[in-house]
């Protein structure tokens, strides 16, 4: 005697799955784009504008940016260390009708670079809640807002790496 199990799909359910699946893995590109500097997965995560927000913590303004202009601006920084780690897990996804999300993820990013001055490494713990959007390409993020909770070792090698992408006058 064979016994049958039924197994049920909610076909909204397995949709609102792929897209936390989806939005996670534009999370973890991210975090491998900027590692690795792959600088074409690191767009990929973007609408064509995006806002950034990494006023907490670093003292910069909120600024709106083409996806482009974001990624030539954050590549001379994280270019300018020797190596970074960037973690972001415990993704919290909620959802404002079908093609607007928001993920609130732990971030802990690590940042190597060795100096005469002191520490070679700075490590920034804290949180993203970045907002996606549904594009025709899928999810991609529409706003970054870092909030850092606390800081650890050379900050100096962080604000070497931020004159790094400063143009000289």
């Amino acid at each position: 005697m064979t016994q049958s199990h039924e197994i049920r799909v909610d076909a909204a359910a397995l949709g609102r799955l792929l897209d936390r699946a989806e939005i996670s893995e534009v999370q973890t590109r991210y975090a491998t784009g900027t590692d690795f500097h792959d600088w074409d997965l690191f767009r990929s995560c973007f609408t064509e504008q995006v806002e950034i927000d990494f006023s907490d913590g670093f003292g910069q303004p909120v600024v709106h940016l083409s996806a482009d202009e974001w990624v030539m601006s954050t590549a001379p920084r994280m270019e300018s260390f020797t190596a970074t780690q960037h973690m972001i897990t415990n993704h919290v996804i909620t959802f404002a009708g079908d093609d607007r999300a928001t993920c609130v993820a732990y971030v802990r990013a690590s940042h190597h670079l060795p100096n005469p001055t002191g520490d070679s490494d700075q490590t920034v713990y804290g949180y993203y809640t970045n907002r996606f959007e549904r594009t025709a390409d899928g999810w991609r993020i529409a706003r970054v807002k870092l909030t850092p909770l606390w800081m650890t070792g050379n900050f100096g090698i962080f604000m070497t790496a931020l004159s790094a992408a400063t143009p000289s006058a």
